[in-house]
């Protein structure tokens, strides 16, 4: 039985390790961690029962005279202070030595509790964080329809996070290194993560894939890549993946794979950094849309299916917050539309706008 308990502390410990540290939120929103509050109370106990086990053994040293040695009081406090009394090994016969035995037997038996119990909160403390902030975050990712799955959140998934914040979109973030996510909550109070594969089916499906609008496959390992986009493809075929690639020769193992647009880091920086150069004062304009106050995105909206079809004129879109741009129609674009422009279902309209623009813009596309 001994071995056993000491097989499961062992894997309990191994286990607590991988964990992340437990957490609390102080009032001024910041997150601090419990741990060294715990280990401050187990130094506490610790050394409050040494003290008293060199203080018990030095009374009933003295009060047993020469008939009793170091190690008779030593094995007479032990067994005062954890109740025990297999019996008097020192023989107290006064008032005042027995009140001394009745005061050490108070005081070591809660120093034991108040040590045990301190250890019982340290290695429970993580794993009940852990479970309950699972459980808390599963309840809101329910709760999320349309929302977005970023798979991977290291720079590029954290890039991708920030404009879709800005954009004001829900999202899901999935990563193996749960620390690291946590860290990301002092930075992202309203992060919603999960912490594991993200080519795991459970994960996947935990995470809100059936109701999700789109998966970012954005690790920095193509082959993982590849086994997230081919996961949530076979999950939901409907659904629209972005995936990272590495390697531009991988590009169309992933669109095989299921994935809608694939981006190379590297090609796209090339790019960009070329078009810095040709034409500078284009990218700076765009520059100055993406870091604007008004927050300014090139946006498409989805003509509703149920929207009967009609003449921009007659739809009246016209706002300081959007600037209509063009329409795509039968896989062309119409730029700058005319006013005569029919208007139909499942045409997508290309505007720039603020995430207030879009949302006017959604709003005027709605049936009445």
């Amino acid at each position: 039985m001994k071995i056993a308990y000491l097989i499961a502390l062992l894997r309990r410990l191994l286990h607590l390790r991988r964990r992340p540290k437990a957490v609390a939120v102080t009032p001024n929103g910041r997150r601090t961690s419990q741990l060294p509050r715990i280990l401050l109370r187990i130094y506490f106990a610790a050394g409050f029962l040494v003290a008293l086990m060199a203080v018990g053994t030095a009374g009933f040293y003295y009060a047993g005279g020469d008939n009793a040695s170091f190690s008779d009081a030593f094995y007479m406090t032990i067994i005062t202070v954890t109740t025990v009394g297999y019996g008097e090994i020192v023989q107290i016969d006064g008032f005042a030595e027995r009140l001394f035995a009745g005061l050490i037997a108070l005081a070591g038996f809660g120093a034991v509790t108040f040590l045990f119990t301190s250890l019982t909160v340290f290695f429970l403390e993580s794993d009940l964080d852990y479970t309950l902030r699972r459980r808390r975050m599963e309840k809101q990712i329910r709760k999320l329809h349309g929302h977005y799955i970023i798979c991977g959140f290291g720079r590029v998934g954290r890039n991708v996070a920030n404009e879709l914040t800005t954009t004001h979109r829900h999202y899901v973030a999935i990563d193996a290194d749960e620390a690291a996510m946590e860290a990301q909550r002092e930075r992202l109070p309203g992060l919603v993560y999960l912490g594991g594969d993200a080519s795991d089916d459970d994960l996947l499906i935990s995470a809100g894939i059936m109701d999700a609008q789109g998966v970012f496959a954005v690790t920095g390992d193509d082959s993982r890549n590849l086994m997230i986009v081919f996961t949530a493809k076979q999950l939901n075929p409907n659904i629209r993946i972005v995936a990272r690639c590495h390697e531009v020769r991988n590009a169309e193992k992933l669109r095989k794979a299921g994935a809608d647009s694939v981006i190379s880091p590297d090609f796209t920086g090339g790019m960009r950094i070329a078009s810095s150069m040709i034409r500078p004062h284009v990218v700076s304009f765009l520059d100055e849309m993406l870091r604007s106050e008004l927050k300014l995105r090139l946006e498409e909206i989805r003509v509703p299916d149920n929207f009967e079809p009609r003449a921009l004129d007659t739809l009246r879109l016209r706002s300081p917050n959007y600037v209509l741009l063009a329409v795509r129609k039968d896989g062309e674009v119409v730029f700058n539309p005319t006013k005569e422009f029919m208007l139909a279902p499942g045409q997508l309209v290309i505007a720039m706008a603020s995430p207030l623009g879009r949302q006017e813009l959604e709003n005027a596309l709605l049936p009445d």
